[in-house]
């Protein structure tokens, strides 16, 4: 995204496409009240507008038409999302009526904002720092609770405080150093390499694996897992996704090979979105279309994060299960026996028993038995046997862990240096560039070709 001047205006409509009792139009920048006077007309003509209160009235063109009734708030600078001068008005939800007041805005002087081009004007402002930025992304992209209120925390500045904490600690470190530079001559010794070694570890390197720990949680959250159903042609695979969604999403029949195409819906498991996908039966293909759909089956085995290894408890286990399972056993799995309301308890516990250590659900899909306990066993397998804390509140995302584990790196030379006995303008250079690198998560040191590149992914209006 380029960067613009300040000196200008933008305008952007800040509500979801489509039509709605209410639409919102942003605009930001000095000429936002002006705008204002040009195109809204008050119900109570007024001489000026006091900020953060809304009035009522109508909006016009340029040829005094009436597009709209509407209500508007003018906020003046600095308390305003972008430190700008701020208006909004909020109008009826319709596509045509937002657009067309929009084009009177801009042939009024502003300009169309770019994608997340408020929030980046919020940024540069100082009015946040870029973790809360990104965290504006997460709570508008979120797909579970757990995932909005991992926003909201970040947006609050937990993560920002988190690394606020290291940092001051390394600019502690780095001005003993430059102390240390600027008096070699000085007989007290200003930088103790022993204590700073053991601080170093504690209140340093600590904190940040602890927080490169959570990131796997936080991409979870974030970015849910894929759960693939895989099994021959009619074990129940179908009538298993309907178990989990609560709703009859595929069809059920009781002729082999009715799914012919993957089926696809979301669902939440304890505060992981999970990808859930009902492949077609995998067997030796019959006909065109059913060797499409088993490829297709087999493509998204390869993508999983984890299987549901389907089996027919009635049937058993035969040839064909045994090859469909070499296929998957090396992939994080776990095996669902259904229809186990039709067999006998010892029946269900000797087929079980065939799959040794690895983790057995017995359900029946039909009969919704055993739902729960699958669920959870999702659960418990994608975060690994563990629960998510409230410390996954700040997890770093991808790209912040990627950072993270740089800064580290920096620390860990440091020490080894310290060890070592280098000289500390050599430490100088390692505690910098740990430094650097918790800058770019903050937004402090972030190239300008990153920092475009995440507000990039914002809507228009944000």
């Amino acid at each position: 995204m380029a960067v613009h001047p300040a000196t200008e205006t933008i305008a952007a409509i800040a509500t979801a496409p489509g039509t709605g009792g209410i639409g919102i139009i942003r605009i930001s920048g000095p000429d936002a009240l002006p705008l204002l006077r040009n195109v809204f007309v008050p119900r109570t003509p007024r001489s000026h507008f006091t900020s953060h209160t809304l009035y009522y009235g109508t909006i016009v063109n340029r040829h005094g038409q009436t597009l709209d009734e509407a209500l508007a708030v003018y906020m003046q600078a600095p308390h305003t999302y972008t430190r700008e001068d701020v208006v909004e008005l909020h109008c009826h939800g319709s596509y045509l009526v937002l657009q067309s007041i929009l084009r009177t805005l801009i042939a009024r002087g502003c300009r169309l904002a770019e994608p997340g081009e408020f929030t980046k004007r919020a940024f540069l402002a100082g009015r946040i720092d870029l973790t809360r930025a990104e965290a504006v992304i997460d709570l508008l992209q979120a797909q579970t609770e757990v995932g909005a209120r991992m926003a909201v925390n970040q947006l609050q500045g937990q993560l920002f405080d988190r690394l606020e904490a290291i940092r001051q600690r390394l600019v502690e470190y780095l001005a003993l150093l430059e102390v240390a530079i600027d008096f070699p001559d000085d007989d007290v010794e200003i930088f103790d390499t022993n204590q700073i070694a053991a601080r170093l570890q504690t209140e340093v390197i600590a904190p940040l694996e602890r927080l490169i720990a959570l990131a796997e949680q936080g991409r979870i959250v974030r970015e849910g897992v894929k759960v693939v159903i895989a099994g021959r042609p009619n074990v129940g695979k179908s009538s298993l996704l309907n178990a989990l969604l609560q709703e009859e999403r595929a069809l059920v029949t009781p002729v082999p090979g009715t799914t012919r195409d993957t089926v696809e819906e979301r669902i939440d498991i304890h505060g992981v979105p999970v990808h859930l996908i009902d492949t077609a039966g995998i067997r030796r293909h019959e006909d065109s279309v059913e060797e499409l759909g088993i490829e297709r089956a087999r493509r998204k085995l390869t993508e999983a994060d984890l299987v549901l290894f389907v089996v027919d408890a009635c049937a058993g286990m035969d040839w064909r299960d045994h090859e469909l399972y070499e296929s998957v056993r090396e992939k994080r799995h776990l095996v669902v026996l259904n229809k186990c309301d039709l067999v006998r308890g010892e029946q269900v516990a000797t087929l079980a028993g065939t799959f040794g250590n690895g983790t057995v659900v017995m359900v029946s899909a039909r009969q919704g038995e055993g739902i729960a306990l699958l669920q959870q066993a999702i659960y418990q397998t994608i975060v690994a046997g563990g629960e998510f804390t409230d410390q996954v509140a700040c997890a770093p995302n991808t790209w912040h862990r990627a950072i993270l584990v740089r800064t580290v790196e920096a620390c860990r030379r440091f020490d080894r240096a310290m060890a070592a006995g280098a000289p500390v303008d050599l430490l100088a250079v390692e505690i910098q560039s740990a430094l650097d690198d918790l800058g770019d998560i903050t937004g402090l040191t972030t190239p300008d070709d990153v920092l475009d590149m995440v507000f990039s992914r914002f809507c228009i209006g944000k």
